[in-house]
């Protein structure tokens, strides 16, 4: 039975709040009874007649046919047969409505007018009208809501000002290389204020592949425009963001050297790249749909022949002007002119600096200042040069070396051929520091000794912050004339040096001579 499934407080409880109109979700949420066990307490409440106090009349019945009112909504059911019984319906009560949030509808609108997030308005609405109730009922209620239509402006680009590019796949050609059919990429460059634009297939996506098709296009318009819009391409930009994206190091570097600037579309907004959606569009299914082709060539020679014989030739839907004709009059002379020099590529990334004090690129070592041991630092290079930036400062630039080499610091005959040659010279500069002695005896180590002497000259330097640097530079001295290569031998003659003589002062302002002392002082 339902009526023995809650405590008799609980229950009174759940009865009460349903008398006061509140829905099952918040009677849930206030009671922690489930929604089914309220709603079975309110189909028996239902049930049963409601209370009629002695002298009071029943209402009467409906005509047939009649509409029921706003008034009579929630009146009791009556069957055939049976007396009217209404529920209890006080005086200036209000029918409540379906959503607890319907009676903030203006502001919920205005707000989603504003773009403002569901959680947004609902923390609005609780601070600014004290709204009661929870965040899940404005988002069923903002659910609910149609979807209000809101007027797009139309950009307009001066000539020259603007092109917008962007990839998208084509039909199926053959790829002889792999021996099957593939769906290329085609690349569109459409100016927006005339609307010419330039297409070619490739293979794949690459940034190398992406900057070479901008090179192509730009060569074929005859200039360059000042902005080039696209839409979020990975060679374009590494992090997709609504206010700050990250461009791509060598993408920006090129629309520097050729003169224009990168301008990524918001997310998921198309209508930023409108007229080269609309373009791609057009190429899709005017030039491409239903074909096939045999390579890759083949379908560029079709491309190229298909914007010289058909789309400049076209009257443009919303210029209402032949395209090419256009393309002549006004985006042509606004163009930026060719760079006379072509771009060099480069990569780039984030290295940490060795211990020995080099950075790793492409097999190769190269030098970077000792300050710099263990910290990140940002490099780029080409085939021809290395360049090592520390923040915004460039720390080093190095000629390229083969794999396996080590670059030679500044002022260095060549190649380094391992970096144990840097390691020892750089031991050695230490010994020098602290003294000759030390540095021959190092020298003459590490000729006796090869590569077992490295870690000998490190405890030698060590014996430094142990004993006084005289003591170390003797015995320095005495193991090279014995000819003493080992540790234990240089540490128990730096242990074993003589303490400096002490001589016995006869003069001193402190001593009286002995003339003034008397034979009685001195028995």
């Amino acid at each position: 039975m339902v009526a023995n499934y809650l405590k008799t407080h609980q229950r009174q409880q759940v009865i009460a709040l349903l008398e006061l109109g509140w829905t099952y979700r918040r009677i849930e949420a206030e009671t922690g009874v489930r929604r089914e066990t309220v709603s079975g307490y309110d189909r028996k409440r239902r049930s049963n007649a409601a209370k009629v106090f002695p002298g009071s009349e029943a209402p009467d019945a409906p005509e047939p046919g009649a509409e029921a009112s706003a008034d009579d909504s929630n009146a009791a059911k009556t069957f055939p047969g049976s007396e009217p019984n209404p529920a209890k319906v006080f005086p200036g009560s209000v029918v409540p409505a379906r959503s607890a949030a319907a009676g903030y509808r203006e502001v919920i609108a205005e707000k989603i007018d504003a773009r403002l997030s569901v959680q947004r308005i609902w923390q609005d609405l609780v601070e600014d009208y004290g709204y009661g109730y929870s965040y899940e009922s404005v988002k069923r209620y903002v659910r609910e809501l149609p979807d209000s239509a809101r007027p797009a402006g139309v950009i307009h680009a001066e000539p020259g000002e603007e092109a917008q590019v962007d990839f998208f796949q084509g039909v199926p050609t053959f790829d002889a290389g792999t021996g099957q059919w593939k769906r290329p990429w085609v690349f569109r460059m459409t100016l927006a204020h005339s609307r010419h634009g330039y297409e070619e297939a490739v293979w794949d996506q690459k940034i190398e592949t992406f900057l070479g098709l901008h090179e192509n296009a730009f060569r074929d318009l005859g200039g360059v425009p000042r902005v080039v819009r696209h839409d979020n391409l990975k060679a374009a930009v590494v992090r997709a963001c609504l206010y700050d994206p990250d461009a791509n190091e060598l993408y920006a570097a090129f629309g520097r050297h050729w003169g224009f600037t990168a301008l990524p579309t918001r997310p998921r907004n198309p209508r930023e790249n409108g007229k080269q959606e609309r373009s791609g569009g057009y190429v899709k299914d005017n030039a491409l749909k239903g074909r096939r082709f045999n390579s890759l060539a083949e379908l560029n020679e079709y491309l190229r022949k298909w914007n010289r014989t058909i789309a400049r030739l076209r009257i443009h839907g919303t210029t209402r002007r032949q395209v090419f004709t256009h393309y002549l009059a006004t985006d042509k002379p606004a163009l930026q002119p060719l760079p006379s020099e072509a771009f060099e590529l480069f990569e780039s990334g984030s290295r940490s600096v060795h211990p020995d004090g080099h950075v790793e690129i492409r097999g190769a070592f190269y030098p970077v200042p000792s300050h710099l041991l263990g910290k990140p630092v940002r490099v780029r290079w080409n085939r021809k040069l290395v360049r090592v930036y520390h923040g915004e400062v460039q720390v080093a630039v190095h000629t390229r070396v083969a794999p396996g080499l080590y670059a030679p610091r500044p002022g260095g005959a060549g190649p380094e051929t391992s970096s144990q040659k840097a390691w020892l010279e750089r031991l050695l500069g230490r010994c020098e520091q602290i003294g000759p002695e030390l540095r021959q005896w190092a020298e003459a180590a590490h000729e006796e000794r090869g590569v077992r002497a490295m870690r000998l000259i490190q405890g030698a330097l060590s014996l430094t912050r142990t004993h006084p640097k005289e003591r170390v530079l003797r015995a320095a001295r005495l193991a090279l004339l014995h000819r003493q290569f080992r540790f234990k031998a240089l540490k128990r003659l730096a242990d074993s040096a003589p303490e400096p003589e002490r001589t016995l002062l006869h003069d001193h302002p402190a001593i009286r001579p002995m003339t003034q002392y008397s034979l009685k002082e001195l028995e």
